[in-house]
């Protein structure tokens, strides 16, 4: 027993030496493009560029219904690039003070409610502003379709998120460890 203290060898390390690790290793994630999630948040990407490349096609500044579905369409299709990215390379794995499962939840609830909007405006606004048959009026109409699917793609990622933040189907061990994403 006298032996013990002199085998045992000690290092230490800085904390310098871990943060610069984890910052150099951004990397996506490919499982998270296979999820559910990822999947879900492709498809909002496609869809919500389709609606307001569609309607920024048009002269949509002369009514103020496509002033909204535009605005709606831009801006949720930012800030789903903005998460997506986040998810992607796993940086809400660093930014852990915050809620995400709860912030995605919020994001995705209040997506569903400006697309349900901007799908009833951008819908009843078809007939009034184009005449049938004409070039804009196919566009508008098509963005009415698209903006019907990504309002149920949200309302989608609505429902996994909620279950996500619920932890229905995992324990909160797995969820926080998988990132959140099913």
């Amino acid at each position: 027993m006298a032996e013990f203290p002199s085998k045992v060898s000690t290092r230490t390390s800085s904390p310098a030496q871990g943060v610069g690790a984890s910052v150099s290793a951004l990397r996506p994630d490919l499982g998270f493009v296979r999820s559910v999630l990822g999947g879900l948040m492709l498809l909002q990407l496609v869809l919500g560029l389709l609606v307001w490349a569609l309607i920024a096609d048009t002269p949509y500044h002369l009514y103020p219904a496509y002033g909204w579905v535009m605005f709606v369409a831009v801006f949720l299709w930012l800030v789903t690039i903005v998460f997506f990215i986040l998810y992607l390379f796993q940086l809400h794995m660093k930014l852990y003070m915050v809620p995400w499962p709860l912030v995605f939840m919020i994001f995705n609830i209040s997506a569903t409610v400006l697309y349900v909007t901007a799908f009833i405006s951008c819908s009843a606004a078809v007939e009034l502003t184009s005449l049938k048959g004409t070039r804009p009026y196919n566009q508008r109409a098509a963005a009415s379709f698209f903006a019907c699917l990504v309002m149920i793609a949200y309302g989608v990622s609505a429902f996994f998120s909620f279950q996500a933040w619920r932890g229905i189907g995992s324990n909160a061990a797995t969820s926080q460890m998988a990132g959140g994403y099913a």
